[in-house]
């Protein structure tokens, strides 16, 4: 489903990534983790043509980002991304964030939309909520309301970039819970995170940043249960986020 084949990256003269490579097969949830700073953010940015790169490829769903033909519109209809601070349109309605997209880029009428957006907020326990305002919602709320947009463009994939870092503790299970649900709906995922129990309860793989490379990536029950054979910054991560 996703290609990621030698991928480096520069702003400037800084290497941001280095010769990263992954595949993420049709239906497969995959957890990417590490330090701050380690290129987790901007690696999952590159496969849905948020940032660009300079070496290497990313395949998605047959489509090359290195093609100077690639329809970026086109290819961000069949991934659907959810990043950290909700990014919904402040102005707008909940059912009007849900259907805006739908009716410019796939060209439904807006009854189809507006059915299909009122299917999702009832699947992330949103629908009491939706003539209500970004503004009028919890950290929680947007961010299940973010989720269900992301949604609405019937993905076939989801990118999830640290979608719990900007929520109250309170609120975090709420959003690990639809993503949970997604997980066991089959979606293929990418998730970026410092969620361990979410990776431990879902993931089928581990992948492991570190300085802008991927230094492990491995079947979950392998990186939490073998850790002595973790590559070494592996093993002190881990003995920090799993001590408690």
């Amino acid at each position: 489903m996703i290609v990621i084949d030698r991928v480096s990256k520069w702003y400037g003269a800084s290497q941001v990534l280095s010769e990263c490579s992954a595949s993420i097969a049709r239906g497969e949830v995959v957890v990417i983790c590490g330090p701050s700073g380690s290129g987790k953010s901007t690696l999952i940015k590159c496969v849905n043509a948020l940032e660009p790169f300079q070496k290497g490829d990313i395949n998605v769903d047959g489509i090359s980002l290195r093609d100077p033909a690639v329809d970026v519109n086109a290819l961000r209809s069949r991934v659907g991304m959810v990043f950290q601070h909700f990014e919904l349109f402040p102005h707008l309605s909940i059912e009007r964030n849900l259907t805006i997209a739908p009716m410019k880029v796939l060209d439904r009428t807006e009854a189809e939309s507006l059915a299909r957006a009122r299917e999702l907020l009832e699947r992330v326990g949103m629908s009491a909520h939706s003539h209500k305002y970004p503004s009028q919602l919890s950290g929680g709320q947007q961010q299940r309301v973010a989720i269900a947009r992301a949604l609405a463009m019937d993905p076939a994939a989801m990118l999830f970039d640290e979608p719990t870092s900007a929520l109250d503790p309170e609120m975090v299970s709420e959003v690990l819970d639809v993503m949970v649900q997604l997980a066991g709906d089959g979606m293929t995922m990418l998730c970026v995170t410092h969620e361990m129990g979410f990776a431990q309860k879902v993931a089928d793989r581990v992948i492991f940043m570190d300085a802008g490379r991927i230094i492990d990536d491995c079947p979950k029950d392998e990186f939490f249960g073998n850790t002595a054979a973790r590559p070494k910054r592996a093993q002190q991560f881990l003995s920090k986020v799993l001590k408690h």
